[in-house]
């Protein structure tokens, strides 16, 4: 049976080193929603000009190219505006992705994503979902490093993350099937990936 596994996490959790190892290893390709997302903008046919009428704002330059900041804009501070874009995003990323999973046939498909727990609409979503945490101020310090930005900013944005931040202080998630700690050495999660890559051909 080919798995659709789902790889979350926090900012500086490692997901997205995971999801690469899983693909070394043995997954037969990775899917980076939250990458894709903005392609989406780009290449699919409708979804610009939805967004555009749902928000009743014109999304792109003179050009006719897309602003992501209009977006941003409209959208921040806004329950209501997001909700909308989010109900014409994401069928259409789901779509996008089901085309990739056709493509990808000969083994397991990860679907990497930070906030894929956070939304209902992506519940039930996958056949199991994989966690990758890690400490508070251990991910803080990753993330630091990575993007070159101040601590204030990382954090602004980690604490965004609430349930992320809630499941690494030890709160629970019946929808998670398996879990992570990237807490040590990277000889010590290329351990753990193939542990996982073990459960999951277990599973199918």
């Amino acid at each position: 049976m080919i798995m659709v596994v789902v790889v979350t996490g926090g900012i500086g959790s490692g997901k997205s080193e995971v999801c690469r190892l899983l693909n070394e290893y043995g997954a037969a390709a990775r899917y980076d929603a939250d990458e894709r997302v903005k392609a989406l903008y780009a290449v699919h046919p409708t979804l610009l000009s939805d967004i555009s009428g749902r928000l009743g704002v014109d999304l792109c330059d003179g050009n006719g190219n897309f602003v992501p900041r209009i977006l941003a804009e409209r959208i921040f501070s806004d329950p209501e505006a997001l909700a909308a874009v989010e109900s014409l995003v994401f069928p259409a990323l789901v779509e996008d992705f089901e085309a990739f999973r056709r493509r990808h046939e000969d083994g397991h498909v990860v679907f990497e994503s930070a906030t894929v727990l956070e939304k209902e609409f992506f519940n039930g979503f996958g056949d199991m979902t994989v966690l990758v945490d890690a400490p508070f101020e251990l991910r803080l310090e990753r993330a630091c490093t990575r993007d070159g930005v101040s601590r204030q900013a990382i954090m602004s944005r980690m604490m965004n993350q609430k349930l992320m931040n809630a499941l690494s202080e030890g709160h629970t998630d019946p929808r998670i099937d398996y879990i992570i700690s990237n807490d040590g050495s990277f000889e010590e999660l290329k351990k753990k990936v193939k542990e996982l890559l073990i459960y999951i051909n277990r599973k199918k």
